[in-house]
Formats: C-alpha cells, structure tokens, sequence
C-alpha cells in the first residue's frame, strides 16, 4: 500500500497546504465539510501540521510524524489541546480511504488540563488588538463577530464559555443588559452593558440576523449557524493577535481570550 503522500509532487492545494500530505489532507478537509463539519480551527491546525511536515521533510503519516509534531505543539501549546483529535482523525481517515499504516495517535495521548494564569494585557496590547479585530480578513462570521465578542468579554467579565453559549434572546439592548444563564456552579447573572457596548452588540447582531435569520439562538454562530467552538475562539484570538503585530512574550504565560476578564 502507498504511503499517504508518497510519490505526489508538492503543490499548493486549495485550502494552502504544501507538504507531502497536500492532496489528501485536503481530501479530508472537504470530506470533514461534506459532513458538515465547517470549523476553521481544524484548517489552522491542519495547516501547521502541513508545515511542520514540509519543513522536516516528512512523506509517511508514521508515528515518528505524528508524535513529533505533537510535542512540538506541545511545547507552544495554550490552556486548549483539542487539537490532538484533529490529527488523531486525519490517521483514521487515511486507514479507511487506503492507507492501512497509517498512525493513528493513541488515546494515551489526550488533552489534559493545563492551570490557567493570567497575562495582564496593557492598555496598548488592548487597543492594538480590538484595532486588528475590526479589519478581520475572513469568510466567516468572525468577520463581524470578533469585536464584539471580545468587547462583551473584556467589557463586562464573562468567561469564554459564557459568551460562546450566550443566547441571543438573552442580550437585552433596549434595556441595556445580558443574562448569563446557569453558567458556574449553576448560576445566572445578569450584567448591566454601556451605551458602547450596546452599539458594539447592536451592529454584531444586526449582520448576524441579516445572515441567519430567525432561526440563530446564540447570539454568537459558527458559519452553519452552530455555536462558536472553544477552539474556534483561541484561533481567532491568535489570528487577531498575530495581525495586530503584537509580540508573543516568552516565558510559561502567553495572552489568551480568558485574560480579557483581568
């Protein structure tokens, strides 16, 4: 059996991969999107993945492959890991579209919990990053989506997860306030929002209707209309990060979107 890209000439793909896994990974993508699965958090990972591979000169998805590109995304991680399922299924999907050796990464291999500390963004690294926000380049809702959603973070104290799972019939512009519904510990909240932040709201949510219509029940969606995913969040949140120019500080602390609450 041919080893997954063994044999292929290197091109640039589609989604831009250009490793010796080109051709199949984007395979997979479109076959992960035919299913419905749209996440832009697989792509970006996938893509470092593809670089990694072109970099060391990688051709067989062996386990040396796989478990050498997952330490070394280790060693740069975040507090969100939920990356190993992503190369843990391209390796089942290979096995069952014709390569038979391919390495599929154990379950011993999980995303464990990392401690969360806190990195206290300056007031420069604030505006720089909520500057890059509103000139986001991309086809997905995060487009029109992103300043807001950090705003409501950083504006009013909220949690990732809170935010991800706001309902939109919970965000009360006219009376100016947001219900948090059993969230930690099972409980609500409710939290008064400014007049700019409600403007914020108000535009987000005005692009948001137009594009899904009635049927959006969190006020936050994925390009299918779903909930944001957490990983969702940390990619965009490193994408902004990155087009703001802002330097990744060095050291076990590095900025992420839980920091916004500091």
């Amino acid at each position: 059996m041919r080893a997954a890209g063994a044999g292929r000439r290197t091109a640039v793909t589609g989604h831009g991969f250009t490793s010796a896994f080109a051709a199949r990974l984007d395979e997979y993508v479109e076959f992960k999107s035919s299913m419905g699965f749209y996440g832009a958090s697989r792509i970006w990972y996938l893509k470092r993945f593809d670089v990694y591979c072109a970099e060391h000169g990688r051709s067989v998805l062996d386990r040396d492959t796989v478990e050498g590109w997952v330490t070394a995304q280790l060693s740069t991680s975040g507090r969100y890991r939920s990356w190993m399922s992503y190369i843990r299924d391209f390796g089942r999907w290979l096995r069952a579209h014709g390569d038979a050796d391919a390495y599929v990464l154990p379950d011993e291999w999980k995303a464990g919990f990392v401690p969360a500390h806190p990195y206290l963004l300056t007031r420069g690294e604030i505006e720089a990053f909520f500057a890059a926000a509103a000139l986001l380049d991309t086809p997905s809702p995060w487009r029109w989506q992103a300043v807001a959603f950090f705003t409501l973070m950083h504006s009013c104290g909220i949690r990732t997860c809170e935010a991800r799972a706001l309902l939109a019939g919970h965000v009360d512009l006219p009376g100016r306030h947001i219900d948090v519904m059993w969230s930690k510990g099972n409980r609500s909240r409710r939290l008064p929002v400014s007049d700019d932040v409600a403007d914020v709201l108000a535009t987000c949510d005005d692009t948001s209707r137009a594009r899904f219509g009635p049927s959006r029940q969190t006020f936050f969606a994925s390009s299918a209309g779903r909930p944001v995913t957490a990983a969702a969040v940390g990619v965009m949140f490193n994408r902004i990060w990155d087009q703001a120019g802002l330097p990744r500080p060095t050291g076990g602390m590095r900025p992420r979107p839980y920091d916004f609450r500091h």
